[in-house]
This record gives C-alpha cells, sequence and structure tokens, in this order.
C-alpha cells in the first residue's frame, strides 16, 4: 500500500481522541485515523439509526391512514383510472396532428 503524507489541522479534542483510540486499541495514531476515514466513507449515503428511527415513526404514523379495502375495490378504482386516461387524457397520433 503507498503511504502519503499530510497535514491536517485539528483541533485539541480531536488531536486527545485519536491519541487516546491509538493508546487504547495499541495501533499507531495513523491507522486509528486510516480506520475511522475507512469508516465514515462507508457510512455515507446511509441512514443513521435516528434518521432510520424518524422514518420508522413517519411510517407508523402514515400507514394508519391509508384506506383498507379490499382487492377488488382497488381494481375496480385502477380501473376507472385507466378508462379515464384512455378516454381523452392522451392525444393519439392516429387523429388530426394539428
Amino acid at each position: 500500500m503507498a503511504t502519503g503524507k499530510v497535514t491536517f489541522t485539528l483541533d485539541e479534542a480531536t488531536v486527545h481522541m485519536i491519541a487516546d483510540a491509538a493508546e487504547r486499541l495499541a495501533k499507531p495514531k495513523s491507522q486509528v485515523v486510516r480506520e475511522a476515514v475507512s469508516e465514515y466513507h462507508d457510512r455515507i449515503g446511509r441512514m443513521s439509526g435516528r434518521e432510520r428511527l424518524e422514518k420508522l415513526r413517519l411510517l407508523d404514523t402514515l400507514l394508519p391512514l391509508i384506506p383498507s379495502r379490499g382487492r377488488g375495490a382497488a381494481q375496480r378504482e385502477l380501473k376507472a383510472i385507466r378508462e379515464a386516461r384512455r378516454s381523452g387524457g392522451r392525444r393519439s397520433l392516429a387523429r388530426n396532428p394539428a
């Protein structure tokens, strides 16, 4: 693995946390930073635990609002929607293209 030296400016609390983690894990500070950056990168785009709980709470709130009905009623509604769209919602190229 090729390595490169970089310089970052970190606040004292962060420097202390890196040093503490390195001491507790018996690893070099650079390895602690590499692993932390790798874990952070892997989480990019994923929901945090707090976000996940909020979405689940919203789902629990919204699910009871969905009307319950039989399959036949839903199919009849979909059929009516499709017929309404076909009866004038779309222009056919076979008609007068004006």
